[in-house]
């Protein structure tokens, strides 16, 4: 018998087309939710959908909507919260899950920003900022930022945060995923960040060899989606864990900072 805890809340998992982010979007939709599927493409989330309906038996058609933006184009991120502000005025859960590997070669998007720290973390700050009124429209909405423990080896280039100066792939994912963790301790939105473990991932060469399988990492990340899990604005979590995570991300100045910082490359004040 499938759990139906989360029976009622609407949830938007980014990057739900693989890895984590798929198999947090089967394990919501399994214990109840509606669950907006986000990928790259159209084309790409509704596969997912499709896949997710195809291989798991109590889940319907019904539960699951597709949704895309290409989160390299912020324009895209915009017209997309858009989209589910018309659709869903409602939100429960935010999962800001979409990733990627900062590439060997210093890239830079149309926008202008350097594509890791724009994938990882400024399209999630900006999508977030839209996505607002819904999540606080009824008490006990919140974010969940699928963060990493490499935050802690980051430090944010304040004056260079596109890394013009001097590039390093690991350095601009560990920059990324910091930013990620201290815009959890933003307090407009009740938001948390997790690291759900090493998994077998598209990620996994940053970390190791091996890793567990995704749906495991997964557990971890839609325990905080319920609502029954309380949680604390900024709080970060290794899997099932409350632990202390880089002083930076516990710092009021550094939350300051960023948003200041993420204001001004997307665009968009809160």
């Amino acid at each position: 018998m499938p759990s139906t805890s989360l029976s009622g809340s609407t949830v938007l998992v980014t990057g739900a087309t693989a890895g984590i982010g798929f198999e947090t979007a089967r394990t919501l939709a399994q214990q109840g939710a509606t669950v907006l599927v986000h990928g790259r493409t159209a084309e790409e989330a509704q596969a997912a959908v499709d896949a997710l309906i195809a291989t798991t038996t109590d889940i319907t058609t019904a539960q699951l909507c597709a949704l895309y933006a290409d989160f390299t184009h912020l324009d895209e991120v915009e017209a997309m919260a858009h989209r589910v502000v018309e659709t869903h005025p409602h939100l429960d859960v935010l999962v800001n899950n979409a990733g990627m590997a900062a590439p060997e070669r210093h890239t830079i998007t149309a926008d202008g920003n350097e594509v890791a720290f724009q994938v990882n973390f400024l399209a999630h700050y900006l999508l977030t900022c839209l996505l607002e009124p819904a999540l606080t429209s009824d008490p006990g909405g919140r974010v969940v930022n699928v963060s990493s423990s490499l935050h802690r080896t980051g430090n944010i280039q304040w004056s260079d945060p596109n890394r013009v100066r001097r590039y390093s792939r690991l350095a601009a994912y560990a920059q990324s995923q910091l930013a990620l963790t201290v815009f959890a301790a933003d307090p407009r939105v009740t938001a948390v960040s997790i690291h759900p473990g090493i998994c077998d991932t598209a990620l996994l060469p940053l970390y190791s060899h091996e890793g567990a399988v995704p749906a495991e990492g997964a557990a971890y990340v839609a325990r905080l989606c319920d609502p029954a899990v309380e949680i604390v604005n900024g709080a970060y979590y290794d899997r099932d864990q409350r632990v202390d995570p880089a002083p930076a991300a516990a710092e009021h100045r550094s939350v300051q900072r960023l948003n200041k910082l993420a204001a001004q490359l997307t665009g968009h004040t809160a």
